[in-house]
């Protein structure tokens, strides 16, 4: 269900105060929109997690390409213009969620961006409820003023860091007390990223859309189109590797960046990668697409603060070539699921991805055997979730089964 905005609020669930007292509390989520991502694909997954556990979900966002998903999810939306940055519009936001949080009773706020946690903040207090953050990136702070601006994502009660990484980050760059830090790091969901689940006829499928050829080796790097994700980065390396045979597939959304899509192409051209380098658009089944890959390649030049594609190609069973820096590190087993080069090394780049093109049959299945089993076993999206109830149970004073654990930084 969809809301255009507050005003049209319906008293459509039990209030939040009495839920809380059974454990099934009304939990809001606030971010920018619900396009693709991280940020927003884990907010759907704590949406529905939050229904399945018997409490009520509501996202507040402008909305999005994943917003039938959270319909789906049986959560309720509400859209507002929580993207702006605009102060005046800011405070009006303040208000507005404030009608949200008293129409629908809710217990918890749940800010998981800068511009609405300002918002979001204002309007727990003046309601009266819990309000947690999740910090999920580095952010800039070069000044004094991005620093302020980025500090709200540490007033929560408390903090939800998605890696190690960011808890230390947050430690040692806002002064936050590790007592408040939860450290819940990004889930797969392994009923989709299951190579058993995916059909050959999908993987062939997405082969013949791609046109790829079907005879060499594919490196794949998934990513949205950003600089920093290092496309151009790989595209380098390539031209060291003009021995071996392979393709390689760019999968990402330009989001705006259409500018940088087309030097990207120009760039192939230039390098002489045409007949072995494609730019191809979001892709919307993933699952095959790992399938479909030889190696997985995460070329970040800036740490992520967790990296999701690192563990979803592994819990496809593919090796994956990756910067070895901030969350990634926490992902893999070095030289048994992964190569790891240093960021921005365009020769160690190549020589990774020799290493990881050179793999014999046998190695192969057993880097599989290890990263499907390690991704089960650590990076499952029910751990995820069972993981963030946990802190939100505590939040509320009620039992909780350990899942969350204070921060070990």
């Amino acid at each position: 269900m969809v809301h255009e905005d507050s005003a049209t609020l319906a008293e459509e669930t039990s209030t939040g105060r009495e839920a809380a007292k059974g454990g099934r509390p009304v939990v809001l989520q606030v971010l920018p929109a619900l396009e693709t991502g991280g940020v927003e694909r884990g907010t759907v997954d704590i949406a529905g997690a939050v229904v399945e556990a018997g409490g009520t979900s509501i996202v507040a966002s402008e909305g999005g390409q994943l917003e039938r998903h959270l319909m789906r999810a049986g959560a309720v939306h509400v859209r507002l213009p929580l993207a702006s940055k605009n102060p005046f519009v800011m405070r009006r936001n303040a208000g507005r969620l404030a009608r949200v949080i008293e129409q629908f009773g809710v217990d918890i706020v749940h800010a998981r961006s800068r511009a609405p946690a300002w918002s979001a903040r204002r309007a727990a207090r003046r309601a009266g409820c819990r309000f947690v953050t999740t910090f999920h990136g580095t952010y800039g702070f070069s000044t004094p003023f991005k620093r302020a601006y980025n500090a709200i994502m540490t007033k929560g009660e408390l903090v939800i860091a998605p890696s190690q990484f960011i808890a230390a980050h947050i430690r040692d760059n806002y002064g936050v007390d590790p007592q408040r830090v939860r450290v819940i790091q990004r889930g797969v969901d392994l009923e989709v990223f299951n190579p058993a689940r995916v059909s050959p006829q999908r993987v062939i499928q997405l082969a013949n859309n791609w046109r790829v050829p079907d005879d060499l080796p594919l490196v794949m790097l998934p990513a949205r189109f950003s600089r920093w994700k290092g496309q151009a980065l790989l595209l380098q390396a390539l031209t060291r590797l003009r021995d071996l045979e392979f393709c390689c597939v760019l999968i990402g959304a330009d989001q705006g960046r259409a500018a940088y899509r087309r030097e990207l192409e120009k760039l192939i051209a230039r390098l002489d990668l045409r007949s072995r380098a494609f730019v191809v658009d979001q892709c919307n089944d993933m699952a095959a697409a790992y399938m479909l890959a030889d190696v997985v390649v995460s070329a970040s030049t800036e740490p992520e603060a967790f990296g999701r594609v690192i563990s979803e190609a592994q819990a496809m069973g593919r090796p994956v070539v990756a910067s070895d820096h901030g969350g990634m590190r926490e992902q893999v087993l070095p030289r048994v699921t992964a190569f790891p080069f240093p960021p921005g090394d365009e020769a160690s780049l190549a020589e990774a991805l020799r290493q990881a093109l050179r793999l014999s049959t046998s190695e192969r299945e057993h880097v599989s055997r290890q990263a499907e089993a390690h991704v089960r076993a650590n990076f499952s999206k029910d751990k995820m979730c069972a993981r963030t109830l946990a802190v939100y149970r505590e939040l509320l004073g009620l039992e909780t089964d350990g899942e969350a654990g204070v921060a070990s930084v």
